[in-house]
């Protein structure tokens, strides 16, 4: 493509030729303006870092379409995402405003401690398949280490948080249920 200059100049032709009808187009597409304008500030940062394979100048705008079209996409699926994420949280919080949360503070506070004697690798391994919700390969993949480290490493916490806490939250084998506050929905 030539020298970096070129190439910076070349962009900001591209730029200055599409911003508004980008604009445009992501403002018939969005509810807020501020979102547009988010759409199409992503849309020139992916423009930017993939400048190379844009097509020429006469055809430049249809790539820009498509790839704010892909933002779109994405913007929409996480504005989707939010909200059903949103409702979960009232639901929860309209389930469990019976709960005192005080009175699992002292709980919470042993487990905590006992969190903290662990090994890192342990403790995250720990938080991860029980706060998270992962599987253990799911908490491989974040960790970079293989599965079965991380079900070895899962049972030997477990075991060790079971002697450190003991029996005294609740029947073997759920003392971690106070990591996490239950809703109905949970406290099966």
């Amino acid at each position: 493509m030539g020298s970096g200059t070129e190439h910076e100049d070349r962009f900001r032709r591209v730029y200055a030729v599409n911003f508004e009808a980008l604009l445009a187009y992501a403002m018939r597409r969005v509810d807020q303006p501020d979102d547009a304008a988010d759409v199409v500030a992503e849309t020139f940062l992916i423009a930017w870092r993939r400048s190379r394979d844009m097509p020429p100048e006469a055809e430049v705008r249809l790539w820009l379409y498509g790839v704010a079209r892909r933002v779109l996409a994405n913007h929409h699926r996480a504005g989707t995402r939010r909200e059903r994420l949103g409702e979960r949280l009232r639901q929860r919080l309209r389930n469990g405003v019976a709960v005192d949360p005080g009175s699992q503070v002292p709980e919470r506070l042993t487990v905590r401690a006992a969190l903290a004697r662990l090994g890192e690798l342990d403790r995250e391994v720990l938080t991860l398949t029980c706060w998270e919700g992962l599987e253990p390969r799911e908490a491989a993949a974040v960790l970079q280490v293989s599965p079965t480290v991380v079900r070895t490493r899962l049972s030997r916490a477990r075991a060790r948080m079971r002697n450190l806490v003991g029996d005294d939250l609740g029947p073997p084998g759920h003392v971690l249920d106070v990591m996490t506050v239950r809703t109905s929905e949970e406290g099966r």
